[in-house]
C-alpha cells in the first residue's frame, strides 16, 4: 500500500512541474505585450531572448550555408560518385562552430570559430543576412581574437529613442553618460581612459546636443571648465556661470591657451618635486583641480586673411598641440569641436587631430572631414559616419583606439544645459592664472 502510494507520486509528480511550467508560459504571452512596454528589459530576457536564441540555433547550418560559410567535408566528385551513386545522402556540409547566444540589454551576441581559409570580412558582408534571418534590427561583426569573430545583434533600434539615464549626484570624476549606444548600453565619455577628444558634424546634426550633455554632467563635478568660443561666444557663452574662464575671439584664444599651458608646465614642476608621473599621484589635498577646455569651431581658430592673423592662427595653434600632449598627465582635458576640420585649415590641424584620441563623427557636409575624424582609424566608421542621414540628428560614430561604435546623444536642449549651469556655479573654480582681458 505504501509502495503503491509512493508510485503514484512519483507519477503525479512531473504532471505538476508541467502544469505550473505551462501556466507560467502562458502568462507570460498574455501578459507580453504589457510587459514589453512597461518592462522591456524583463520582457527581452524572460520571452523574447529565448525564442530568439532558439531561431538562431535552429537557423545556423542552412544560414552558413546560403552565406557561403559552410564547406564541404569531401570534394564534390568524390561525394557524387561514391555515396550518391550506392544511394547513401551526402555528407553534411561543415560549418563554422558557434558558441553560445549570451544576451545583452537589447540583443545578443556569440563567437564563432572560423573555419581555415575564412577571414572576418566574410562574416561582416553576411550580416545582413544574419539579421533578416534572425528578424533583429542590426547585426555586427568585429574580430575578437585570431581565428574568432564576435557577432553582435540589436534586437530594435536603440538609437530611435535614447533615454536620459537617471544619475544621482555627481558621478565618477571626468566621467559622463551622454548618450546610448547602438548596443543599448549608457555611452560614457571618460575623460580619464581617452583625455582628449575630437567632435564634428555640421549644422543641425546633433554636436551642440552633445556639448550640452557633456557640460550637463560636468557641472556637478569637481572640475574647472574652460571655454573658447570664437564666433563671439554665441554657443558657449551659455555655459558662462559655470566657466572659470571664456575666450570669445582669437586674441584672447591666444592668451588663454598661453595660460593653460604655463599652467600645465607648473603642474609639471609640483609633480616632479612629489617624484610622481602625474596629478593622480599627489595627495587629494595637493591634486590641482583638474580642466577641461571646450574649444568650439576649432576652424574659426585656424583661417586666416592677414600676416597679423597668421601669426595668431599659428600660436593658437601650437599651444593647443602642446595642451594635448602634456594635458593628460597634469589634469586638462581638451574637447576640441567643429563643423568642418581638414587639412586645408593649416598644418597645425593634422598635427592637432593626431594627438585628439578620442574622435566622434555625426553627419558631415564634405566626406573630407569624415576622413580627417576617422580616416586614421577604422575604415569601417568611416562608412558608417557616412551613411548618417539628416533624419537621424544626434547620431554618430564613435571611435577610439580601442574600436568604434555608432551612438546617439540623449536630447538636452540649450534652456536645460543653461539651467544646469547656473545651478552648479558655486562650484566654478576661481583659477586667476586663466584671467582674459578684454579686447
Amino acid at each position: 500500500m505504501i509502495l503503491a502510494s509512493a508510485s503514484s507520486g512519483r507519477e503525479t509528480w512531473p504532471s505538476w512541474v508541467l502544469l505550473v511550467a505551462t501556466v507560467l508560459v502562458s502568462g507570460l504571452f498574455i501578459t507580453g505585450p504589457v510587459l514589453r512596454r512597461r518592462y522591456p528589459l524583463a520582457w527581452w530576457l524572460l520571452l523574447g531572448f529565448p525564442a530568439t536564441a532558439l531561431r538562431v540555433m535552429y537557423t545556423w547550418r542552412a544560414l552558413m550555408a546560403g552565406c557561403g560559410l559552410a564547406v564541404s567535408r569531401r570534394p564534390a566528385l568524390t561525394v557524387v560518385s561514391g555515396l550518391v551513386g550506392n544511394g547513401a545522402p551526402p555528407p553534411q556540409p561543415r560549418v563554422p562552430r558557434r558558441g553560445l547566444v549570451r544576451p545583452t540589454a537589447g540583443g545578443f551576441w556569440l563567437l564563432v570559430r572560423l573555419l581555415p581559409g575564412q577571414v572576418p570580412e566574410d562574416f561582416v558582408k553576411a550580416a545582413p543576412a544574419m539579421a533578416e534571418d534572425w528578424q533583429v534590427h542590426a547585426v555586427r561583426v568585429t574580430s575578437w581574437k585570431p581565428g574568432t569573430v564576435r557577432v553582435a545583434a540589436s534586437v530594435c533600434d536603440p538609437l530611435a529613442a535614447p533615454r536620459v539615464p537617471k544619475q544621482r549626484g555627481p558621478g565618477r570624476l571626468l566621467r559622463v553618460a551622454v548618450g546610448v549606444l547602438e548596443t543599448g548600453t549608457a555611452w560614457v565619455l571618460d575623460l580619464r581612459r581617452i583625455p582628449h577628444w575630437l567632435i564634428v558634424g555640421a549644422t543641425r546634426s546633433g554636436k551642440s546636443t552633445l556639448i550640452n550633455a557633456l557640460v550637463a554632467g560636468l557641472a556637478p563635478q569637481p572640475v574647472a571648465l574652460v571655454g573658447i568660443d570664437c564666433k563671439g561666444g554665441m554657443e558657449l557663452s551659455l555655459y558662462e556661470p559655470r566657466l572659470s574662464a571664456l575666450a570669445t575671439n582669437r586674441e584672447q584664444a591666444v592668451q588663454l591657451l598661453t595660460a593653460l599651458v604655463d599652467l600645465t608646465l607648473d603642474r609639471m614642476t609640483v609633480c616632479r618635486a612629489a617624484r610622481v608621473r602625474n596629478i593622480w599621484g599627489l595627495p587629494d589635498k595637493e591634486r590641482p583641480v583638474p580642466v577641461v577646455v571646450i574649444v568650439d569651431e576649432i576652424a574659426e581658430l585656424f583661417l586666416v586673411s592677414s600676416r597679423n592673423e597668421k601669426d595668431e592662427a599659428q600660436a593658437a595653434g601650437t599651444a593647443l598641440i602642446r595642451l594635448a600632449q602634456l594635458g593628460a598627465a597634469l589634469g586638462v582635458f581638451l574637447v576640441v569641436a567643429g563643423q568642418r576640420v581638414g587639412s586645408d585649415l593649416g598644418p597645425g590641424v593634422t598635427a592637432l587631430r593626431a594627438q585628439l584620441g578620442g574622435r566622434v563623427c555625426h553627419r558631415v557636409a564634405d566626406p573630407g572631414t569624415a576622413e580627417m575624424a576617422l580616416g586614421d582609424l577604422n575604415p569601417d566608421a568611416l562608412k558608417a559616419a557616412q551613411a548618417i542621414t539628416p533624419e537621424q540628428a544626434g547620431t554618430a560614430v564613435l571611435a577610439s583606439g580601442d574600436g568604434w561604435e555608432r551612438a546617439r546623444s540623449h536630447l538636452i536642449t540649450e534652456v536645460e544645459a543653461e539651467a544646469v549651469a547656473a545651478e552648479y556655479a558655486h562650484l566654478t573654480p576661481v583659477l586667476s592664472e586663466l584671467h582674459v582681458e578684454a579686447s
